[in-house]
């Protein structure tokens, strides 16, 4: 394991101070710290001071240290924010799933999908009319929509007949719901429980999906 040299290399080229030397930007950054608590700055009587002084390598050292530390929290804090927003997909994607089984419990049925063209419901085509089917009867206290909530990040949702796919007619129709795009995560999300019949994959399609069969 090669030994840590800090800035002595640069120390013996004569670009750096020899005060940096055997020293890690945050030591550096300490010590610009302490010096600067140390001047005489906010004192009555301060008079200038040219024996204290910073030495241009050291305030662009420091600088550059807080820029570096400064793109380090940002990068943190949106990489919490993108987190956060696929949490909430999956706190969703447990509340629809369990307002669909009250409502199958309550119409011996899955809602059926209502956008007149045969294709999926999507949450960002007028809120998802299925799950405003959900919340108008009750089964979710509000309607439920994907964060970002456009063509690239949706939740759909459609109702299959029976034997659909291959599935087993004796199974009645069954339902897809899914998250077509997760900010964290590849294909699948390790949450996803997926979805297939003998001839078609639903996890294919989305990141996140689950289905259920009315009997």
């Amino acid at each position: 394991m090669k030994k840590n040299r800090g800035f002595t290399p640069l120390v013996e080229k004569g670009l750096v101070p020899k005060a940096f030397s055997q020293k890690t930007p945050f030591s550096i950054f300490n010590m610009f710290i302490s010096k600067f608590s140390s001047t005489n700055i906010g004192h009555k009587n301060a008079r200038p001071s040219f024996t204290t002084g910073f030495t241009l390598i050291e305030l662009l050292v420091v600088i550059s240290i807080i820029g570096l530390l400064s793109s380090v929290v940002l990068t943190s804090l949106n990489t919490a924010r993108l987190k956060a927003k696929d949490g909430r997909r999956l706190s969703d994607m447990k509340q629809i799933r369990m307002a669909l089984e009250l409502y199958r419990d309550a119409n011996d049925r899955y809602p059926s999908p209502t956008s007149g063209d045969g294709d999926w419901e999507e949450s960002y085509e007028d809120g998802g009319q299925f799950i405003e089917t959900l919340a108008n009867n009750g089964y979710l206290p509000n309607p439920i929509v994907d964060p970002i909530n456009n063509t690239s990040y949706r939740y759909s949702y459609y109702r299959y007949g029976a034997g659909s796919s291959g599935c087993p007619s004796s199974r009645g129709n069954f339902y897809v719901i899914g998250v077509r795009n997760m900010e964290t995560t590849g294909n699948p999300h390790p949450a996803s429980p997926g979805w297939s019949c003998p001839t078609r994959n639903w996890q294919g399609e989305f990141e996140w999906v689950a289905g259920a069969f009315e009997h």
